[in-house]
């Protein structure tokens, strides 16, 4: 039991973020607003980067950045993780920009973020049945 209840403790942070990327799935999935499924959206990024983040990370290593004589790769922290998050990071944004200005003309079109209500007013707009 004591072994079980270490190697939990020591995948913790990958448990979390496993946790808020289903609470992000969930919240993107069941919701019919715009705006919740914008923030279901960047629940699942940052767990996402919670992960690489933690998967990154490596117990008694130091930053990147050699200033000295020493240079053994095995003394530094692998850069790329960190590199992937900033680049997803910057992608997140972009695309939560695009989703919000989407948001914002489909609600002066239509003057709701319901996602039903929206689909039933542009099918009554268009003649579909």
């Amino acid at each position: 039991m004591e072994g079980f209840l270490s190697q939990l403790w020591n995948a913790r942070i990958a448990i979390a973020a496993v946790i808020l990327f289903a609470v992000g799935f969930v919240t993107l999935l069941l919701h019919r607003n715009l705006l919740k499924k914008i923030i279901g959206l960047n629940i699942m990024d940052t767990a996402a980067y919670l992960l690489l983040t933690s998967l990154g990370f490596i117990e008694g290593r130091l930053s990147p950045i050699v200033l000295g004589e020493n240079t053994d790769p095995l003394l530094y922290v692998n850069p790329l993780p960190a590199g992937l998050v900033l680049t997803g990071i910057v992608v997140s944004v972009s695309v939560t920009a695009v989703m919000l200005a989407l948001t914002v003309r489909l609600y002066a079109r239509y003057h709701s973020l319901n996602l039903d209500d929206i689909y039933a007013m542009a099918q009554k707009e268009h003649g579909v049945n």
